[in-house]
């Protein structure tokens, strides 16, 4: 039977949307309709965040238990007024040398891409326009805290404010995030004037630092056997080929979990055992979260300091 389609005005772009009662998150009967309610709703604090980067996708067309596939590529049926820009593309799986990216600007395009199902969007560090002779100059960094069971958000938390406390010390401010999944992340506004490789670099020496503080609860080394118990820094999400989940971004999983956004006050309450304070929030709840706080990576938007050498 053919799907359903609804003719939508958003902002004067005419758009087609169809299959909304299609159910995407089985475990709680979270529909596309819903996906792309939240997606219109959160688009406020969402946008400033993917202007100017160009999106991978990942998509999820029978919802998030059946087959998903990562997506850089505008594909065939792109709109013509959704904006694209032809990158470089080293190892591309489609065997060309450039790709043609997605930016979302607005939100037609970000209503477009959720009625593909796109439910989680992830962008690179570095901004279109920054490259210089092909080497991208970030402007932000991002420290990657990924848990080793059984250590979970709240070892994740008690290492984000020793490293918030490392970067201060270097006059760099960072702000934390759930990853959406068991892990979270911070982000630091940084001058957009240093390669990847110099920002990855640095991102790895503090990490470093941290597991001699403390090397039976931080690793920062890429081995998969020496996670366990430990929360393991991963510097090298500023390697300029990497993505990172966007902030206010759906991940799939088994209920609508989003990329939220935290205040600090919340992470050293987890820090200090409060249960709840910290978690993985959904979209309701996230929605909620920016009506009472509005942006809390508002400062992202913000060039800030070089990282020193």
């Amino acid at each position: 039977m053919p799907a359903e389609k609804i003719r939508v005005e958003v902002e004067s772009r005419t758009l087609e949307v169809s299959n909304l009662d299609k159910v995407l998150y089985p475990g709680v009967g979270f529909t596309k309709g819903e996906v792309i309610d939240y997606y219109t709703r959160i688009a406020p604090v969402l946008l400033p965040h993917l202007r100017d980067r160009p999106l991978t996708r990942i998509r999820y067309p029978n919802g998030v238990q059946e087959s998903f596939f990562f997506e850089k590529n505008a594909p065939a049926s792109t709109p013509d007024w959704v904006r694209q820009v032809r990158l470089p593309a080293p190892g591309s799986s489609k065997g060309r040398d450039e790709l043609d990216y997605v930016v979302a600007e607005d939100l037609p395009t970000l209503v477009w891409l959720a009625n593909l199902a796109a439910l989680e969007l992830h962008t690179p560090q570095w901004r279109v326009g920054t490259r210089r002779q092909g080497d991208p100059r970030p402007d932000l960094m991002v420290v990657d805290l990924d848990p080793g069971a059984p250590a979970a958000l709240t070892e994740c938390c008690v290492v984000a404010v020793r490293m918030r406390d490392r970067l201060a010390e270097d006059g760099v401010a960072s702000y934390p995030k759930t990853s959406g999944k068991k892990g979270m992340q911070l982000c630091c506004p940084i001058a957009g004037k240093q390669s990847a490789d110099e920002v990855s670099g640095y991102a790895r020496r503090v990490a470093e630092e941290l597991e001699r503080d403390d090397p039976m609860l931080v690793t920062a080394k890429m081995a998969k056997r020496l996670r366990p118990g430990k929360i393991f820094i991963d510097w090298s999400q500023n390697n300029a080929a990497k993505t990172t989940v966007a902030p206010y971004s759906l991940r799939a999983g088994a209920v609508p979990a989003v990329s939220t956004p935290l205040t600090w006050d919340e992470v050293e309450a987890a820090t200090s055992g409060e249960v709840g304070a910290v978690r993985q929030f959904t979209a309701a709840e996230v929605l909620d979260r920016a009506q009472e706080y509005g942006d809390l990576m508002a400062d992202l938007l913000v060039p800030g300091p070089k990282l020193p050498r």
